[in-house]
């Protein structure tokens, strides 16, 4: 896999799209042995706002993205089985268009750029699934359910398979490349220089918006335009929510800032948390928080490795939290008593991690959302982790009266939480550490690399005072 120093130069090569679709034939045919035929994908169409003349903000498929490494709406691509040919299909010039937004790209050009074999105009695409099919008519198209645009027609192909491309996909992309995984380290890169610069700014910002912007202004600048999802800048008590949105809030008199933030490389994703102090110097609550949250997630990624069951890491996660609650007094009584009981809970509501890659919540993971185990329900990985997956490490513990309060009242829950020590932690919020992961054979390889020990980054933000 690439190391820091040299992701650079793996990304001056091709998104290797021709050894995805070739990983995802061997799925298939793992499915469907002789598996023969095409594979048809679409883009993203262009879509207008409603009640507006301007387009949606542009998405690309990434089941589309994944086979072909093209950010253009508009397109379409096939690939036969039997010559191995992959076909890239892109807009033709709309001379209307040209006026407001320039040349589009020319074949010429995207031959040069995608890894695929040709390329052809739009217009081409139901001749060529035509001739295609006259050449193949026993094969299958494989295609993806609900996105096949209703001018385009299969008739020549004697089979249609709209179950079984999209779930191959999603397994495909579990294992990264390393091509991949230099696009996830970029992100991570550009992310954690974004982060340290809201680090040095804190103890001056007024509101947490400005540390947003403060955030996306390092991505933008370093061309990572697309957020790999809506920032999350939480102050104080704010914190004790998990995916909160306004940004908007003053930070005046309050404690902690906890920052979960990342953004794309070219449809790959980072997702990175820190939580610290807004002065610059952590309360001694905030401290005893955040070192059991830290010694959750060390502990955690070492134990990463090829072939480790991340519900047994998620596990370990909880016993580690358990204990520091109890040497706090927040929790008492026996820990083998409160772990089964699912006390612990309260505190730590989310899964550890997830995996990472187009999506940030990457797919792949086969969650288990009706897990009768309010331990593992929103764990979005379940089982043995592959050498070649990148995983989010995320633990936390938050103080939120919502959660909390119902355990308070249930006497199973409560005998096992002393509410006067607890009365002093409310104003910690929440604290939650995140590192994007990449497993291999024999260990991990962390790829974040953004400040997290509390000392460093109390003298950090000293020396930006």
């Amino acid at each position: 896999m690439a190391v820091a120093e040299d992701y650079e130069t793996v990304l001056q090569g091709k998104y290797p799209a021709k050894a995805h679709v070739k990983r995802v034939i061997e799925l298939i045919r793992d499915k469907v042995p002789n598996a023969d035929g095409i594979l048809y994908l679409e883009g993203r169409m262009t879509k207008m706002l409603e009640d507006n003349d301007s387009p949606e903000h542009f998405r690309q498929r990434r089941y589309f993205y994944y086979v072909t490494g093209c950010n253009l709406p508009d397109c379409y691509f096939t690939y036969d089985f039997k010559t191995s040919k992959s076909i890239l299909f892109i807009p033709p010039i709309d001379p209307d268009d040209v006026i407001w937004s320039g040349l589009p790209m020319s074949p010429e050009q995207a031959l040069e750029q995608y890894d695929v074999d040709e390329v052809k105009f739009t217009g081409d695409v139901n001749p060529t699934l035509a001739h295609l099919g006259t050449a193949n008519p026993k094969g299958t198209v494989y295609a993806i359910a609900n996105q096949v645009s209703d001018f385009v027609t299969f008739i020549e192909f004697e089979n249609k398979d709209f179950t079984i491309l999209k779930d191959t996909i999603e397994v495909a992309r579990a294992i990264k490349d390393d091509f991949e995984v230099a696009m996830i380290r970029k992100a991570n890169n550009i992310s954690g220089h974004a982060h340290k610069a809201v680090f040095e700014k804190a103890s001056r910002a007024k509101n947490e918006a400005e540390l947003e912007a403060a955030f996306l202004e390092v991505c933008v600048s370093n061309q990572a335009k697309e957020m790999a999802y809506h920032p999350i800048v939480a102050g104080g008590r704010a914190a004790a929510t998990l995916h909160y949105v306004p940004n908007n809030a003053s930070l005046q008199g309050k404690l902690n800032l906890l920052l979960d933030a990342g953004a794309e490389w070219n449809n790959y994703a980072s997702d990175i948390t820190r939580t610290f102090p807004i002065s610059g110097k952590f309360s001694k609550e905030s401290r005893e928080i955040y070192d059991i949250v830290l010694k959750m997630q060390n502990d955690s990624i070492d134990m990463i490795k090829e072939g480790v069951n991340w519900d047994d890491v998620h596990l370990l996660a909880h016993r580690i939290a358990i204990d520091g609650l109890l040497a706090l007094g927040i929790l008492k009584g026996d820990k083998d008593e409160i772990l089964v009981n699912r006390t612990s809970v309260a505190f730590f509501p989310h899964g550890l991690g997830h995996y990472l890659g187009m999506d940030t919540h990457d797919c792949g993971g086969d969650p288990n959302y009706s897990d009768p185990d309010k331990m593992f329900r929103y764990l979005r990985k379940r089982g043995p982790l592959p050498a070649g997956s990148v995983i989010t490490v995320e633990p936390g513990i938050y103080f939120c009266n919502f959660i909390i309060e119902p355990y308070l009242k249930d006497p199973s829950h409560s005998k096992y939480i002393d509410a006067s020590v607890l009365d002093k932690y409310w104003d910690v919020g929440g604290v939650r550490i995140e590192d994007n992961v990449l497993v291999t054979k024999t260990g991990y390889d962390n790829l974040t690399t953004v400040l997290k020990e509390a000392n460093e980054l109390e003298a950090l933000m000293a020396a930006a005072a």
